[in-house]
């Protein structure tokens, strides 16, 4: 398994990646998603790559006060092996080149597999509550 930064030739891979992980909603375009990340100065999509086949992505980011990480997605067949370990190590070992002091996660209350695997990581719930406001629709 190697870990290599996103090009546009892996588009469609990626966007059937998170689909079969069950990431995309009907509000977002993920192509557009994929193209506002590459406008990220301080930040990253990377991919996974079981030799030639994308097996997980991430993106991580840094605003200079806190590190996100989103996206976060792993082939169900790839999932147990360490992969989603592996790519967040990474994402951690990026933001503190960058003197990132702490990493915020946005997971959804309903999914439990994701929050356990996160708490195994050691990653804790904030008590803040998490706001939105769409500024720019997909569709």
């Amino acid at each position: 398994m190697k870990i290599v930064t996103y090009t546009d030739a892996w588009q469609q891979d990626l966007i059937d990646l998170w689909q079969a992980c069950g990431l995309t909603r009907p509000w977002n375009d993920p192509a557009k998603d994929i193209q506002r990340k590459l406008t990220d100065n301080m930040g990253q999509l990377a991919l996974m790559l079981d030799g030639d086949k994308l097996v997980a992505s991430v993106m991580v980011g840094f605003d200079g006060h806190r590190g996100s990480v989103f996206y976060l997605a792993v082939l169900p067949a790839y999932q147990g092996r360490g992969c989603g370990k592996q790519l967040m190590q990474y994402c951690e070992e990026y933001l503190l080149q960058l003197g990132c002091p702490k990493l915020n996660l946005c997971v959804r209350d309903t999914n439990v597999m994701v929050l356990e695997f996160y708490q195994a990581l050691g990653y804790e719930p904030d008590p803040v509550v998490l706001m939105g406001k769409r500024l720019i629709p997909d569709n």
